[in-house]
């Protein structure tokens, strides 16, 4: 699986103030997120990227098993703000649990770049749907692990 990681990051171009549509899973896909309290946790790691002016969230979804993350880059490389997001959600998911050193994200991640509002919009709409989508809710209200600048 090494390889196919690396390959994704071949031609991986950040740039400060694009916004990108951020796509990563857990480790072989568990269902880490179904609990409650380690949703919200690692929710409060991906407000703190903002916090820490890395980058502006501009919609989120967490799903059981993986993240969609629409966000625009503030500062640094994405490849850097992804890696930080997902060692500081690990450590304090680890935390949490008393799992120290567990892995808990896959290797790699999926981007795409958002190149104007329209993509925008039919991106923000895909990720917030998805969990209506997967059949875990009837509606999106009923959702707690999501949220959008523009709601």
């Amino acid at each position: 699986m090494a390889a196919k990681s690396s390959a994704l990051r071949l031609g991986r171009f950040s740039e400060v103030g694009q916004v990108y549509l951020i796509t990563t899973a857990t480790q072989d896909r568990a269902t880490l997120f179904a609990d409650f309290w380690t949703a919200r946790t690692c929710i409060s790691e991906l407000r703190r990227c903002d916090q820490f002016g890395r980058c502006e969230t501009l919609a989120y979804v967490l799903m059981p098993d993986h993240l969609h993350w629409l966000v625009q880059l503030s500062e640094g490389q994405l490849h850097e703000l992804v890696r930080n997001f997902k060692a500081s959600s690990s450590r304090a998911i680890n935390e949490m649990h008393n799992t120290a050193g567990r892995q808990r994200w896959q290797t790699g991640y999926h981007d795409r770049t958002i190149r104007d509002d329209q993509e925008l919009k039919v991106a923000a709409r895909y990720l917030v749907a998805n969990p209506l989508r997967a059949g875990l809710v009837e509606r999106l209200a009923d959702y707690p692990h999501w949220d959008a600048t523009w709601i």
